[in-house]
């Protein structure tokens, strides 16, 4: 579980927005004891200018040990050359330790998502320079949703990543790629057991989600309905499949679901935490939970 050729990436890791609003000396110290704790990956995305090549080999400049995974680097945001020539130093300087997730993110209107992926890999891979070559296989991901990105994943790729999704989608994507590819699934969890007070965070962060149009296509081709859009509020039903909530045995019990119908790795983002704070307490608890105890040498 958790394995992408010979790198192993674990059961579980860490998903996290929070960087994007912290200091270096913050990101320095909070990635050094994630590592410390046990964590075998790191992921992170691309949102408000923190570039992801340069992201990840701040990170991986920090750590010795920990792998980190761009879930994802958008395509949008560089030319497929300088995507290919930033993840083969990365995969060079940092052996089996780096995890190139690529995705389409919010787009760009009258794109065809599947298109623009694989012209993009086209490129990616007609790409020649000067460079040395990479002491380390350059693995890639594709974020994907729909069972033709998924092929497209399982076909050009080390596997998938997907992002709020429920464990059903878990088990149809694990279906499409078949038993070989990686399977990463983000899961977001909320440390609130106050049902209204967890519905409310998890309403926050997903509202974003249940108002733009493809976000909304995803769910209604899982089964739910617009009567579970609620105009951008969203059900309790959808909110509970999206975000799992209570106390830490209760997340850790759901959590495994996502293992159990074909999940190889689940990156978890911890939600309810303020800008600029850091999510470190809860991250330790998971640790603590879910993580292969260390033995002292």
């Amino acid at each position: 579980m958790g394995m992408i050729d010979g790198m192993d990436l674990g059961r579980f890791g860490v998903w996290t927005f929070d960087f994007e609003d912290q200091p270096a000396s913050m990101m320095r110290e909070s990635v050094q004891e994630l590592e410390e704790l046990g964590w075998q990956a790191f992921w992170i995305p691309e949102r408000d200018g923190r570039e992801a090549m340069t992201h990840a080999g701040f990170l991986l400049s920090c750590t010795e040990r920990i792998s980190v995974v761009n879930g994802i680097a958008r395509i949008w945001s560089r030319e497929p050359r300088w995507t290919q020539g930033a993840a083969l130093l990365l995969a060079d300087a940092y052996p089996d330790r780096h995890l190139l997730g690529l995705g389409i993110g919010a787009g760009r209107p009258g794109i065809r998502p599947l298109q623009a992926m694989s012209d993009y890999l086209d490129d990616m891979d007609a790409t020649t320079s000067a460079n040395p070559l990479a002491r380390a296989p350059m693995r890639r991901l594709l974020a994907a949703y729909g069972p033709k990105m998924l092929e497209m994943a399982r076909d050009r790729s080390e596997g998938a990543h997907t992002y709020h999704v429920t464990v059903r989608h878990t088990a149809q994507a694990r279906e499409v790629l078949g038993d070989g590819p990686f399977l990463g699934v983000e899961q977001a969890v909320l440390f609130e057991s106050d049902p209204d007070k967890a519905r409310e965070i998890a309403r926050e962060h997903l509202h974003v989600y249940f108002t733009t149009k493809y976000n909304i296509a995803k769910f209604l081709r899982l089964g739910y309905t617009e009567a579970d859009i609620d105009g951008g509020r969203g059900s309790d039903r959808l909110v509970d499949d999206l975000v799992f909530w209570g106390d830490l045995d209760t997340i850790v019990h759901k959590l495994h679901d996502h293992l159990d119908a074909g999940a190889d790795h689940v990156g978890i983002q911890v939600l309810g935490i303020e800008p600029g704070r850091s999510a470190m307490p809860r991250w330790r608890q998971l640790a603590e939970a879910l993580l292969p105890r260390r033995v002292a040498v």
